[in-house]
């Protein structure tokens, strides 16, 4: 067998192949977008995953009309996986997507996250997001900001996951997984203890290549494990979530480029509109992966900002870690 070494240093590019090999393309008539196999679930999802904390964001901001009309656009143009959690916007965002859902619930691969590590905690949230979401099944549940070095142990340990696998075998849930964004040793400690995770969430953007790299580092390891990637906070943090386009030269397109060459599922998109929604369709279709050469183009005006984590704040400061969670942790709010 392989060593974690050896597997971690494996060229990624393998990765993308075996996925692009099994991709789904756009329909005939040039609508939709590609899909990705979603690692040992078996699915086929779109390679963009509609962010459910920005679309509550926008319909809190700019009315909820303008914000189902983005909504359904999303699936219009095969953006099919969408995305939530349990504590976003205090619950509306749920509640807002489920109202979204309405007659279209058979049409979208539905994913919405829990930040139970308990159990008693985690079945709160599953009874919450049902009821929100409308739906009496969630395609794909994922405990979400595993970011401290002990929550890998709490979801083991305190009854998270027995309740996650109970609701499993109950048809509420059909795969499980989960998030993070703070530091590949705790991903790694999530996929070492001996649970086949359907899915895992983490940071993807050029600067992760130098700094703290989950695609480096964790990518890999899922790839190995048939764990699908899903790919987040692609444009840095920051104000509107473009902390890297915003502060570097490398735009915004540069950075879902980069995402969708790796070896990822789908990347979860926040849209506030529909400029933002359409800019990535037009970039999904037909997507080709970035040559070499512009790989090394992009990883040369990453460089010089990347390496001390000044443009993922969400790794090295609390600012992106959650109220509930930081509560949970015993952390001042």
């Amino acid at each position: 067998m392989a060593s974690t070494r050896s597997i971690r240093n494996a060229p990624l590019g393998g990765g993308l192949a075996a996925l692009l090999a099994q991709a789904v393309p756009q329909d005939d008539e040039g609508r939709g977008i590609p899909t990705r196999r979603l690692g040992r679930t078996g699915e086929q999802v779109s390679i963009l995953c509609l962010g459910g904390a920005h679309l509550g964001r926008a319909a809190k901001d700019d009315g909820e009309n303008a914000a189902m009309r983005l909504a359904h656009a999303a699936v219009d143009n095969g953006v099919f996986f969408w995305d939530n959690a349990w504590m976003y916007h205090d619950g509306y965002a749920e509640e807002f997507m489920g109202r979204a859902l309405k007659g279209r619930r058979d049409q979208v691969f539905l994913m919405t996250k829990n930040s139970g590590r308990d159990e008693k905690f985690a079945r709160q949230c599953l009874d919450d997001s049902l009821r929100r979401l409308q739906t009496d099944y969630i395609d794909l549940w994922q405990f979400h900001e595993i970011n401290y070095d002990n929550d890998p142990d709490w979801v083991f340990e305190r009854g998270g996951l027995r309740f996650a696998l109970e609701a499993q075998e109950a048809g509420k849930v059909r795969h499980i997984g989960f998030t993070g964004h703070k530091h590949p040793a705790i991903h790694l400690r999530m996929l070492g203890k001996g649970f086949d995770w359907a899915t895992s969430q983490m940071p993807i953007n050029p600067m992760d290549h130098f700094y703290r790299s989950f695609q480096n580092e964790v990518v890999p390891i899922c790839i190995a494990k048939d764990v699908g990637v899903i790919g987040m906070k692609c444009l840095g943090g920051g104000p509107r979530e473009a902390e890297i386009p915003t502060k570097t030269k490398v735009t915004a397109e540069m950075c879902v480029r980069w995402a969708l060459s790796l070896p990822v599922s789908s990347i979860v998109r926040g849209y506030i509109n529909m400029e933002q929604l359409m800019a990535d369709v037009k970039i999904a279709r037909g997507f080709q992966a970035l040559s070499q050469q512009a790989r090394e183009e992009i990883m040369t005006l990453a460089a010089a900002g990347a390496g001390d984590g000044r443009h993922e704040h969400f790794k090295s400061t609390q600012r992106y870690d959650a109220p509930i969670y930081r509560q949970m942790h015993g952390f001042k709010v």
